[in-house]
């Protein structure tokens, strides 16, 4: 019998810009798949189980790492191709008929969506999922996503995971404030994905505040919630990251379809790009074998 869960947490540089405008409207600029999944527990705020005496879970990074992981769809652009899209670019957009047909295959399976706080809970202490689950995720806060949920997820009841770059918060092509609260207030998660998408594994100094501290808090601003959970901009990351993330309140991070960090595997969760090649067949295949 499916177990249904509370939620236990409560809910480019102008020149990377361009990079993140191409990606909201050419993509032409952004790496390749490849280059994107380059590569993933800190111990969970042991406050949020402090009615146990002891803990009655094995949350140890070899546990998490053992159970089953839970297929994680990453997804950018959904919109038509264009004349000028590049085949890169091509890579990270998935039309709406496509991407209609991929959400249609997994409600007809049966797949029920899940949140990342739902998914921490689940790595963290075993607590069971719906047997066939799916987290949908969308990087970067192009306003598309906020459409495309209202026509295509709403319907079946489908939540999501939006990763925001709020450099671009409320510039063409982007989410503005109100969509983005909009879709927090309707369940869905709000996530950071840094300020302009910078590469994190060159952040040093006050880059973190720049780059992972002032979004967080604009973000929480936006919502009225605690923003805990993180995408790494490229799938790119490293292990000196995690306590700088740790530090400032992050208790998730998303990486690609790369190895997970043995040490700190909450931390390094692995997505698949989705691309608009993929019908909703063939998405079910490839979850099946990817994860």
């Amino acid at each position: 019998m499916v177990v249904k869960m509370k939620s236990w947490l409560e809910t480019c540089c102008y020149a990377v810009l361009l990079i993140g405008l191409h990606a909201c409207g050419s993509a032409s600029g952004n790496p390749t798949p490849a280059e994107e999944e380059v590569t993933g527990l800190s111990k969970i705020d042991s406050a949020k189980f402090a009615h146990h005496a002891k803990p009655v879970f094995d949350s140890s990074a070899s546990s998490i790492l053992a159970r089953k992981q839970v297929p994680i769809l990453c997804y950018h652009q959904i919109r038509p191709y264009k004349p000028g899209d590049s085949p890169t670019a091509k890579a990270y957009i998935v039309p709406p008929d496509i991407f209609r047909d991929q959400m249609k295959a997994l409600h007809d399976s049966g797949f029920q969506t899940i949140l990342p706080d739902q998914l921490l809970q689940y790595l963290y202490t075993g607590q069971d999922l719906p047997e066939k689950s799916v987290l949908i995720s969308f990087d970067d806060g192009c306003d598309e996503q906020f459409d495309i949920t209202r026509e295509i997820l709403d319907p079946y009841k489908m939540k999501a995971a939006y990763f925001i770059m709020t450099v671009a918060i409320n510039r063409p092509n982007y989410m503005r404030a109100e969509q983005i609260k909009a879709l927090s207030d309707d369940g869905h998660t709000i996530g950071l994905h840094t300020w302009d998408h910078h590469n994190v594994k060159k952040y040093v100094g006050d880059e973190w505040v720049k780059q992972i501290e002032k979004p967080k808090a604009n973000l929480e601003k936006i919502t009225g919630k605690p923003v805990t959970h993180f995408a790494y901009p490229f799938g790119l990351w490293n292990p000196e990251a995690i306590p700088e993330l740790k530090k400032r309140g992050i208790q998730s991070a998303f990486i690609l379809s790369t190895g997970r960090d043995e040490n700190d595997p909450l931390y390094t969760i692995r997505r698949i790009i989705v691309p608009g090649t993929w019908s909703g067949t063939q998405l079910l295949t490839r979850m099946k074998s990817g994860f």
